[in-house]
């Protein structure tokens, strides 16, 4: 009826009010009066049908449903589903028909239906469409209609009206109604014989806790009348109390039942969005709740049970259990605490990471007193020594990292809390005092755990270990031994970066509170000091921000009767250290003040306030800055430089290490000095800090290293060149000769003669009666001389000595070369042939042009049968790369790729960490550049115009040819190596040359389909179909988190989800493109040369695509519309792959399935999967 819609429209809610007033009165007057009925007679006199009263309070509760509703629309769906439970409130509801099931149930979810809320579906639909825009598209399945209604039901999200500030408050009123009549209807309306509205009511009341509205404590009298409830949580807390009463059912499951849902807001957790909880922030008003009820246990246990993995939300919830637990008396918190112990060992890592929080919320709490509990065997429970040692510490063997490192981060919190008790439980956990064995054991136990958790698999287990060791340090809980400390200046060198700069927080944190202990200091130096070095600009940057605060801001002028502050104290101790101690750390030193003169740091005033301590007592520190300062300061004040020389020179107690610092200062300034200054400064140099032996430095090398030359070769002589010379022979003598002879000839190279070259050969070969003669057959490998009796190792030292030799004398190098390279290949003695790999490469560095031609014969040595010799080599060819003495030539790469798969598993490891960590850093497309070229050298192939063309020995080819199927799955570990450090810039540009220098080649027919060549395309079918090679934008999800660890949600990771999916959507659609212009045609002419040669790499063909095409599965027709078969052909087997996929699924998901019938399947699936290839 328009009219009386119309009418209602305009009276807004008073009619249902109206309706509602006359209701409650009338039936509260019959029920006081003790008579039943009355309303329903008066009903029936006025000729209403109760019948038709309720379809019309039903019309007006539907209406409000809607998520379209009006405001007014959804305050008289709210009315009218109060004046229905109003109805079934009064007597002889039942007996009229007015209850309806189904009726009752929709009225009670009307409190969640007509309140507005975000809607967690668009979110969540946002979400997901900023994340995966750009993959690719999926076939629609409309075989769900559970789908198609999720998705009515997300448009129809987005058509929510809007509501005004004004129509809110109505919809409030009107919910604080609604309440207010399930109130009433709790109070006398049993409920256990209609479970699903049990069920119903239930969810009401935590629904409405965090409606809008005022908080207040209520005291229990508060209950005692409806009316004197003033918001909305308070009656959901009267409806929660209400319906654990007998007449609706079993007390105790109501009481479950109740705290399953109240678990939703302690837990800051909207009911059905377990994953996703929205913060709240537990009110006075459910602790005051619960209060009422003394349940604390099933509550916190439940809590503890449902908490999620979130940093955030489990901070709050372990403050909700603290608050709740601070209200328990001693007994109930003792009998929690023994059941928090058992749940702190559950299997699920989120519990035990949970309990952790806990404990840390207790321990802030004051500490019980024993007296408290009544119960013996529970006053343990009590003292904060139990939660520490049999809770949060026995997590530091947690199998899971993530909680390892919570608890060693909490275990350093402990220290800073302060309970007394707390910290002195620690302290037993480290240091024992009482008794000096078992105890003492166990400490030492403890402490070198720690230790190790400090060297830990585990980033995050790492840096909560320096956090706890440095906290154990700052409070002397464990001895400032340099074992400890040297473990946190070690991990300043950490691979991780994140740890790295926590070690170095460490080590600054510890100096700030131990100043003066000198192992501090020299541990500071040993971590802080190498880290300028670090490859990470990060970690360089805070090294040189630590050093700059704590060195070169403590630079003041200084003054005799000036007192040093203890930042002064501690700059000069630390400098002093570095003059005599820590002089390894120099040259780390140096590239800080390299980094800082760039930045200009040194001014005049800085450099006179340090030339002004040149005075003090720590004037070798002053003169160790100026020597690092001099060389990059343009404007000095050079007298005052010289006159502090002057000062220094006529002192008595110059050491070395100041001398040397001195010259430095001197020599950076000589150029601005005059001709007469610097022939003072030279004359007092040779005069006094260098005497005489300046001079004659070199005639006394002669002098001396030539007297042991002497006596070397004498010796050498009576051995090798008497007739009982075997006799006299003493092994270890001789070896001590040949090594003095050899670093001896280095000081000396004038003392060296013919003589003694020859002496030296002839304990490689038989001595000869004839050492006089010039010329010896060079073009002979020395083991092919005639054998003598000098054992092996004397024979391999004398290779290092002879080596040496040659380092000084380019004749003898040119000579010798021949003779170790020839070595290299035919020598049999594992020593000798170590050693020349040594020497020749050590020739490298001072004659690089010459044995730049040996190079192969050196590389070579990667595949020799001795594991010590391919380690050897690997080393020493690896710093010849670093240093540019030897390049990226001939098959050099592919020998090294070649040790990637070497059996010895260890060589393996060392080899992929000189590739990965040394080298292709300094030389990042190298991998790129060969990769092509590997495919063509690795199968031995020699047809093709550009690749593979350089020299190689027929040896080398031997040695290093990885051709035939017995050679496959080596040839492709070194293929996925590679193609997992390539950048996805690389990966692109790799198959746009594979397609130039490969696939075009064969479909022009430039290189033959022979068998060498089936096997080239058929292996670069396989390859661009590894998993390796595909795009890692694309095939890596947004925003995915790695590991265990929990990463909190902001607006940075927001960011960077939304930037990679549009960089996945760029990227996919620019390979795409590529991939039709350049690779489909390509395709298309390589599948109908196959098919006219039947040759047996069209099956590799088809699978490349299969894979290929797994990614554009609904754009087949459109990227092959240039071959209508080949599309047809890669539709149908795209079909049979995902049915075969959809079986080996449903196999493995079925429990009831065994072993064998899951293979038998698999098996069925594989021959399918052949017969569909067969047909293609």
């Amino acid at each position: 009826d328009k009219t009386i819609e119309e009418e209602l429209i305009a009276r807004q809610e008073k009619s249902f009010t109206a309706l509602y007033q006359c209701l409650l009165a009338n039936a509260d007057q019959y029920q006081s009066a003790g008579s039943d009925g009355s309303v329903w007679a008066v009903l029936g006199e006025s000729g209403i049908s109760v019948k038709s009263l309720v379809a019309v309070l039903s019309f007006f509760v539907l209406a409000g449903k809607s998520k379209v509703a009006s405001g007014h629309q959804r305050v008289n769906s709210l009315c009218a589903a109060s004046v229905y439970l109003l109805l079934l409130r009064i007597p002889g509801s039942i007996g009229n028909k007015v209850f309806h099931e189904v009726l009752l149930d929709t009225c009670l979810d009307l409190t969640r239906h007509c309140w507005p809320q975000d809607s967690e579906k668009k979110r969540k639909k946002d979400l997901k469409s900023s994340q995966t825009e750009g993959k690719r598209s999926k076939p629609q399945r409309k075989d769900s209609p559970q789908m198609e209604m999720e998705e009515e039901e997300e448009e129809e999200v987005e058509e929510e009206v809007h509501l005004s500030g004004q129509d809110l408050m109505r919809i409030r009123d009107a919910v604080a109604l609604l309440v207010q009549s399930l109130l009433r209807l709790l109070q006398t309306f049993p409920l256990k014989d209609s479970p699903q509205t049990m069920i119903h009511c239930f969810q009401v009341p935590p629904g409405c806790i965090c409606t809008p509205g005022s908080f207040h404590t209520v005291e229990p009298a508060g209950f005692d009348n409806i009316t004197k409830l003033r918001s909305i949580p308070e009656m959901a807390f009267y409806g929660l109390q209400l319906l654990c009463s007998p007449k609706h059912g079993d007390q105790k499951e109501s009481l479950r039942r109740v705290f399953h849902q109240l678990l939703y807001v302690i837990l800051m957790m909207k009911k059905g969005n377990t994953g996703k909880p929205s913060l709240l922030v537990p009110s006075q008003t459910i602790l005051a709740t619960l209060a009422l009820w003394h349940c604390y246990h099933e509550c916190l246990r439940c809590a503890d049970i449902q908490m999620v993995e979130k940093n955030e939300y489990r901070s709050h919830g372990a403050q909700a259990v603290g608050m709740l637990t601070s209200q328990m008396a001693s007994e109930d918190y003792a009998c929690f605490i023994k059941w928090l112990c058992n749940f702190s060992r559950s299997s699920k890592m989120v519990h035990r990471l949970f309990s952790v929080d806990v404990v840390m919320v207790l321990l802030e709490q004051p500490e019980r007193r024993p007296e408290e509990c009544r119960d013996p065997d529970l006053v343990c429970f009590l003292m904060h020594r139990f939660l520490i040692q049999n809770l949060l510490f026995a997590r530091r063997m947690d199998e899971s990292p993530t909680v390892q490192g919570h608890a060693l981060n909490c275990l350093a919190q402990c220290l800073e809390l302060p309970s007394l008790n707390a910290t002195r439980a620690i302290h037993n956990l480290f240091l024992s005092r009482s008794d000096p064995t078992t105890q003492l054991l166990s400490t030492k136990e403890n402490l070198a755990l720690l230790l190790r958790r400090v060297k830990d698999s585990k980033t995050n287990v790492r840096k909560a270990a320096l956090q706890a060791l440095l906290g154990l340090l700052k409070h002397d809980v464990i001895p400032m031994s340099w074992e400890n400390l040297q473990t946190l200046s070690e991990r300043c060198r950490d691979p991780s970066v994140s740890v790295k700069k926590k070690a170095l927080q460490c080590v600054g944190d510890l100096l700030s509170v131990k100043p003066e202990c000198s192992v501090v200091q020299k541990a500071w130096l040993q971590g802080v000091v190498p880290a300028v070095a670090d490859s990470e600009t990060s970690v360089q940057d805070k090294a040189l921000e630590a050093l700059d605060q704590v060195l070169l801001s403590q630079v003041k002028p200084y003054s005799a009767g000036c007192h040093l502050d203890a930042g002064q104290r501690l700059m000069w101790d630390l400098l002093g250290l570095l003059c005599h101690e820590c002089q390894n750390l120099s040259r780390y030193f140096s590239k800080a003040f390299t980094i800082w003169s760039k930045q200009n740091k040194f001014t005049p005033s800085f450099i006179s306030n340090l030339i002004s301590h040149t005075e003090a007592d720590h004037a070798a520190g002053a003169w160790l800055l100026l020597s690092k300062v001099v060389s990059s300061s343009s404007r000095l004040p050079y007298g005052k430089i010289l006159d502090a020389w002057d000062k220094m020179v006529r002192s008595k107690d110059v050491n070395a290490t100041t001398c040397c610092h001195i010259l430095c200062v001197m020599g950076d300034i000589a150029a601005h000095l005059n001709e007469e200054t610097k022939e003072r400064v030279v004359g007092r140099l040779i005069s006094y800090v260098l005497c005489d032996c300046f001079c004659c430095c070199q005639a006394f090398l002669n002098q001396r290293c030539g007297e042991l030359v002497s006596a070397c070769e004498s010796y050498l002589a009576s051995i090798i060149l008497t007739d009982n010379g075997a006799q006299n022979l003493d092994e270890e003598l001789m070896v001590k000769h040949l090594h003095t002879l050899g670093v001896a000839s280095l000081q000396c190279p004038a003392k060296v003669n013919k003589r003694t070259v020859l002496l030296v050969e002839s304990v490689l070969t038989t001595h000869s009666e004839k050492l006089c003669q010039t010329e010896l057959p060079a073009s002979l490998p020395l083991s092919q001389f005639k054998a003598n009796w000098l054992p092996t190792r004397v024979r391999a030292h004398g290779v290092i000595t002879l080596g040496k030799l040659a380092l000084q004398n380019e004749e003898l190098a040119q000579k010798y070369l021949p003779v170790f390279a020839r070595e290299l290949e035919v020598g049999t003695e594992v020593s000798v042939r170590s050693n020349v790999v040594v020497i020749m490469c050590d020739l490298c560095v001072r004659y690089t042009n010459m044995v730049d031609h040996y190079i192969p014969n050196i590389s070579a040595c990667l595949r020799d049968k001795e594991a010590v010799i391919r380690e050897q080599t690997l080393i020493m060819l690896t710093n010849l790369l670093q240093e540019e003495f030897v390049k990226w030539k001939g098959s050099l790469f592919f020998d090294f790729m070649v040790a990637l798969v070497d059996p010895v598993p260890a060589i393996a490891s060392l080899t992929e960490y000189c590739l990965l960590h040394l080298l292709l850093k300094k030389n990042p497309e190298m991998f790129s550049q060969h990769f092509i070229e590997c495919i063509f050298h690795f199968n031995s192939y020699t047809k093709h115009k550009s690749y593979n063309k350089f020299s190689q020995s027929e040896r080398e080819r031997i040695h290093f040819s990885l051709k035939g199927q017995q050679y496959r799955e080596k040839r492709f570990q070194i293929y996925c190596f590679l193609l997992e450090h390539f950048t996805d810039a690389q990966r692109f540009n790799i198959t746009n040359k594979i397609n130039q220098t490969i696939l075009a080649c064969f479909a022009d027919e430039e290189l033959p389909l022979d068998a060498d060549g089936a096997n080239i395309l058929s292996e670069t079918f396989n390859i661009l179909s590894l998993k390796e090679f595909k795009l890692q934008t694309i095939s890596s999800s947004a925003g995915a988190a790695a590991g265990e660890e929990a990463e909190e949600e902001n607006m940075a990771t927001m960011a960077k989800a939304v930037l990679q999916a549009a960089q996945k959507k760029v990227v996919s659609q620019v390979r795409k493109k590529a991939f039709i212009e350049n690779t489909v045609p390509l395709i298309i002419s390589l599948k109908n040369l196959l098919e006219q040669k039947r040759s047996p790499v069209l099956r590799d063909l088809m699978g490349y695509l299969q894979v290929t095409m797994q990614d554009y599965r609904n754009e087949v027709k459109e990227i092959f519309s240039g071959d209508e078969q080949l599309a047809a052909e890669m539709e149908f087997a795209l079909k049979i792959a995902e049915k075969e996929r959809a079986t080996v699924e449903q196999v493995d998901n079925d429990s009831l399935a065994g072993d064998g019938k899951k293979a038998q399947v698999r098996a069925q699936c594989m021959c399918s999967s052949d017969c569909s290839f067969k047909t293609l």
